[in-house]
């Protein structure tokens, strides 16, 4: 019998409901710890006396760190276990969240972001291996992409506070208010490894344990991989690796390429500065819908087809983005592009897992974020060069192009893992 039906059978829904609470309650202090530069560059800004490119470094720290953290995140998950690696990255996301917001110079604000990023990096593919291999099969997509709908919750509230109490204490108090979120994940310290894991490495005896349960079916081996970073480029697996690599890439360069300069981009259309975080506060809860809306999808008509359709609409949104000039105008295309793409970063945390077996799904995870950390570096200066020469719409055209090419490239290597067992 294989592992996903002795997951089915012996993991009770109470508690893979309760995981997927608590999970999306971290992946929402995540979110809003990225997402806070999104609010704060203006005042940091502002406070530092910074031009467009320094802020644009700062803004690529995060991703740097990032991008660590996503580089160890397979690593760490794969040798010593997703709890070990989930609470590790937990606590340089709260710690330097927290710290971030003393910062007394930009140097010093860089610093504490990029550790601060090392934690957001190698938490979401830490926790969403952990999701993916604790979760029925045929609720296991639908689950990973409400995971993933917990990055808009935690962007809105993020968001709520940043236009309200945040613009009244200034730009400090949000990091500060969001990094002590992360005191209400002490119950995260405390979750047993995940089965999948533990079968893998303790087989059928240290299932049984943690799980508190006498199984009383064979249970097929799990292939281990002795080089797992290989394994992504052998001759069953590189197509996906290729497909999955260029699809966190695109989806990482838009989002954060558009997310992080919304308040200037809406700014430079005429709005002012205050009016311009509340547009984009207003973007930011279209995220929801196009979350929820994915998780409809990804379980009605599957992942491959639901990747490649998203991909699509947020292409046509940027494009049509790089095209209006009126702001009611300006505001539909935004929100368009708010809902498709946040809609394909929820298929693609959802179909990674899917697509490649537990004895190196932690790397696969991680090197997929490694490719969207790398896209986070690029993107801030991508769209700062651009806004620099007073030319955004090449940038929102060059966001277009790539997510229609991101589509194809779904719609042609992509496999359909709907119902399919992994091992």
């Amino acid at each position: 019998m294989k592992i996903d039906t002795i997951v089915s059978r012996y993991v009770p829904l109470s508690r893979q409901r309760r995981l997927l609470l608590l999970f999306s309650l971290a992946w929402m202090a995540d979110a809003a710890g990225v997402m806070l530069i999104t609010f704060t560059l203006p005042g940091i800004m502002k406070e530092w006396n910074l031009s467009l490119m320094e802020a644009g470094t700062i803004a690529s720290s995060t991703f740097i760190g990032m991008l660590l953290g996503a580089f160890s995140s397979g690593f760490i998950a794969d040798m010593v276990g997703r709890k070990m690696a989930m609470n590790f990255y937990l606590f340089f996301t709260v710690f330097f969240t927290v710290i971030d917001g003393f910062a007394p110079t930009p140097v010093m604000f860089m610093v504490f972001r990029f550790l601060a990023g090392v934690g957001y990096g190698g938490l979401m593919p830490s926790v969403n291996a952990y999701l993916s291999e604790s979760v029925s099969i045929n609720i296991r997509g639908r689950y990973l992409v409400l995971l993933e709908a917990s990055w808009a919750v935690g962007s809105i509230l993020m968001a709520t506070y940043a236009v309200t109490l945040g613009a009244r204490f200034g730009w400090r108090s949000d990091y500060i208010v969001m990094g002590l979120w992360g005191l209400l994940f002490i119950p995260f310290l405390m979750v047993s490894e995940s089965p999948k894991y533990v079968f893998l490495k303790s087989g059928k005896e240290g299932l049984e344990k943690v799980l508190n349960v006498r199984i009383s079916e064979d249970i097929d081996p799990v292939v281990k991989t002795r080089v797992p970073i290989g394994a992504l480029f052998t001759r069953e697996h590189y197509r996906k690796t290729i497909m999955v690599w260029i699809s966190w890439f695109v989806v990482s360069l838009v989002y954060y390429g558009l997310f992080i300069w919304l308040p200037k981009i809406f700014a430079s259309s005429g709005m002012s500065e205050a009016k311009s975080l509340w547009f984009t506060f207003f973007m930011m809860l279209a995220q929801l819908p196009g979350y929820l809306s994915a998780a409809y999808c990804i379980e009605k008509i599957g992942r491959r087809i639901s990747l490649a359709v998203y991909f699509f609409g947020t292409g046509v949104s940027a494009l049509l983005f790089s095209l209006v000039s009126g702001t009611v105008s300006l505001i539909v295309v935004a929100l368009s592009a708010s809902f498709f793409c946040l809609g394909v970063w929820g298929l693609v945390y959802a179909y990674t897992p899917e697509l490649f077996p537990t004895s190196f799904r932690g790397t696969a995870n991680g090197s997929a974020g490694v490719m969207a950390r790398i896209a986070g570096i690029i993107a801030p200066y991508f769209t700062a060069l651009f806004m620099r020469a007073g030319k955004v719409y090449y940038a929102l055209l060059s966001f277009a192009i790539l997510c229609v090419v991101a589509g194809v490239i779904v719609f042609i290597l992509g496999e359909e893992t709907k119902g399919v067992e992994t091992g």
